[in-house]
């Protein structure tokens, strides 16, 4: 069940990837890491944690439209908890006829197979039935040891101590109450960026809502205009919910703008929530808000009647595609 998923996230930091057949594993510090929802929000925060690292994050069929020089400096990891996903066994096959290093990350299903009879690395995460989206501690302690960053390795691991899930669950509640019969649009800094996308996510797929995310300063010259209610316009935008995630460490120019468009939306009166990022370190600092993020996500379906763990129109939909 997502509520145990939840309480016993911090286990996932427990665990230790193996890579199969890691001799073959191309040493590189440039990767491609082609995914799909859930299984590329690693990827997302791994960027955002080290903002540095060489990372296309490709999220369609085949393989993004770079020169195949460049391809070939990289190693492409391919990531599918459920090892069905249509997009990304493509891209490995992709990757394959291009001769390309490649790696590959599921928990089950027949991408590994594929990486098994290839004899290429892979890490074959525990199958512990969850949605994907659930499995980003997995996912991320699986891609790093495949970039064989074993320092980052470490500090993600420390996360198994850190986290308390259960001391959110009240103020996940909470903010799923004053949420009610709203839509979230959450926003972030721009290095934040990831975390606000997972929390859309979340909402989508947990509470079964429309939610969005966007990111300062670019939505101060476009978006937030369009909440500039006048004339006809207001009944458009009075479902809209604001939940502005704070950090801190953002710089000082971005702090300043999300204060001020925090009074511009309630000038106009419009609800804003405002949730400061905490930890003790910039990952603890991520994943102690996605935690925040699981529970609301899930009070919101609980309050609305609805199921938090399945995605059935997703179901519905592979079908339809696989016709």
């Amino acid at each position: 069940m997502i509520v145990d998923d939840i309480k016993n996230y911090p286990k996932q930091f427990e665990y230790e990837p193996l890579v199969q057949n890691a001799g073959k594993l191309k040493k590189t510090k440039k990767f491609v890491v082609a995914g799909m929802g859930g299984s590329h929000l690693a990827a997302d925060l791994i960027r955002a944690w080290h903002p540095e690292t060489d990372i296309i994050i490709w999220s369609d069929y085949g393989l993004p439209k770079v020169p195949e020089k460049e391809l070939k400096e990289r190693l492409v990891i391919v990531s599918s908890y459920s090892g069905a996903t249509e997009e990304t066994i493509d891209a490995f096959n992709a990757a394959r006829e291009k001769k390309l290093a490649v790696a590959v990350i599921a928990a089950r299903g027949k991408l590994l197979n594929l990486a098994d009879k290839a004899k290429v690395p892979y890490v074959a995460m525990p199958d512990w039935h969850m949605q994907p989206r659930m499995a980003t501690g997995l996912g991320l302690l699986s891609m790093l040891a495949l970039m064989g960053e074993r320092a980052w390795l470490a500090e993600a691991r420390v996360l198994a101590g850190q986290l308390h899930p259960a001391r959110e669950e009240h103020r996940g509640r909470e903010l799923a109450k004053r949420l009610h019969g709203m839509v979230p649009i959450i926003y972030t800094s721009a290095r934040n960026a990831a975390i606000g996308y997972n929390w859309k996510i979340k909402f989508n797929e947990t509470g079964k809502v429309p939610a969005f995310a966007n990111a300062v300063p670019e939505l101060d010259h476009n978006e937030m205009t369009g909440f500039d209610s006048k004339g006809r316009t207001p009944s458009l935008s009075h479902h809209f919910q604001f939940i502005f995630l704070k950090d801190g460490a953002d710089d000082r120019r971005i702090i300043k703008r999300m204060s001020i468009l925090e009074k511009l939306y309630k000038d106009r009166g419009f609800k804003v929530e405002v949730v400061f990022l905490q930890g003790k370190t910039e990952l603890h600092k991520m994943f102690g808000a996605l935690n925040l993020a699981d529970w609301a996500a899930y009070h919101t379906a609980l309050l609305y009647g609805v199921d938090p763990e399945h995605v059935p129109m997703v179901e519905e939909f592979k079908k339809l595609v696989g016709r």
